[in-house]
């Protein structure tokens, strides 16, 4: 599913028209990650848990010249799926 199919779907199911469920998206999408960039963790019970984690530097091989390089530390986003979505995508 793409982000216009989303769309779709969320103003099918709740009613509202395809421009306000749009915005409706857009603005829970820039609030979770607003709240990312600001090193908050955003729970959404049933649903999950958006979270920063901080992976520290490494050394690694590039596979093509087998030559070995410094990966940078940097930060990415971890989702944990929560209990009620696990138990429907069974």
């Amino acid at each position: 599913m793409n982000k216009t199919e989303l769309i779709n779907a969320i103003a099918e199911k709740s009613g509202l028209t395809k421009v306000d469920a749009k915005s409706a998206l857009d603005a829970t999408i820039g609030a979770i990650a607003d709240a990312l960039a600001a090193n908050d963790k955003v729970a959404l019970v049933g649903f999950g848990t958006f979270s920063v984690a901080e992976k520290s530097a490494r050394t690694g091989i590039n596979p093509r010249t087998k030559e070995t390089i410094e990966i940078p530390a940097r930060k990415s986003v971890k989702f944990k799926a929560g209990s009620e979505l696990n138990e429907r995508v069974k």
